[in-house]
Formats: C-alpha cells, structure tokens, sequence
C-alpha cells in the first residue's frame, strides 16, 4: 500500500476517524482543563468526581458510588484514604450493614461545595463553546456510554453461555 492510499478519506484505519482516539485525547485534554481549576481546593478531577456524588447524595456506600462513577472499589480506595487524609469525608461502617463502607462528608467537606459552584461555568469559559454545544455533546456521549455498556453486557454474557457450554 502506498502512502497516498493509507492516507485515502475513506481508510477505516485513518487514526483521525476513530472514536477510540477522539474519546481519549478529548478526555485527557477535558481532565487538563480541569486542574488548574481544581488545584486551589486541592483536588485531583477523579476526587472532584467523588465530591460531586458526595454532594448530590450523601451518604454513599463505597459499593453505590463505585457504581454511580464506574470505577473498581479498589480504584476508589486510595482515592477515598486521600479525600478522609484530607479532612472531606469520614469512612465509617453503614449502621445498616456493618459488611460495608458508609461514606459521609464532613464539614469542611460540605463547606467546599460552595467554592466548588463556580468550576461549571469556568470550564465552559476555558472552553469557549456554547453551552448549547457542551449539552448535546453531553447527550451524545450518554448515549456512547450505554451503547457500550451494552455492548459490554451482551459480551459478558456471551462469555457466560460459552463457559457454561
């Protein structure tokens, strides 16, 4: 093949049509925009991200906000032990289940939700698209995210029935 035909428009293997690569740089570069935005309230974007559930419905199990933010439990935990060091939530046992972690903010960790009110717009503004934009973006990656999901659920499945066989 020749450089010209590798280069053709209509290459499926052009990198500048994958949806794989445009996710990846598109979220390393969002997560970018991000830090110096979190930096003044010490934060890294994954512990916003758990600070974001936090707010929105505390308290939490570490099993429920694995879930919310699709992450391993063992990816939380380090994150979770930072956040506690931090002085932003308290790790206890769930009085409803003593098998499992409860997570509740403290203070000072509800306190921060007030300075965190400003970090939306501010991206949108470092951005510089249309809110408009972001918001079908949004919708559009909602959509990726339960398409795959699926995907990923029609091949566990698929792997279950094999196993079986």
């Amino acid at each position: 093949m020749t450089t010209d035909e590798a280069l053709a428009p209509d290459d499926l293997l052009a990198l500048d049509r994958q949806v794989c690569f445009a996710l990846s740089v598109a979220a390393r570069n969002v997560v970018a925009v991000y830090r110096p935005v979190l930096e003044p309230l010490g934060l890294t974007h994954p512990q916003y991200l758990v600070m974001l559930a936090l707010w929105e419905r505390e308290p939490l199990s570490v099993k429920e906000l694995s879930g919310l933010l699709q992450l391993d439990p063992g990816t939380l935990s380090p994150l979770l032990k930072r956040l506690e060091a931090a002085g932003l939530l308290r790790r206890e046992r769930d009085a409803k289940d003593q098998r499992n972690l409860a997570l509740a903010l403290t203070a000072k960790g509800r306190a921060m939700r007030a300075e965190a009110e400003t970090i939306p717009a501010g991206i949108v503004e470092r951005l510089g698209l249309p809110v408009e934009e972001l918001m079908s973006l949004h919708g559009a990656l909602t959509e990726v995210i339960a398409a795959s999901q699926r995907a990923l659920s029609d091949r566990r499945d698929a792997d279950a029935e094999a196993s079986v066989a």
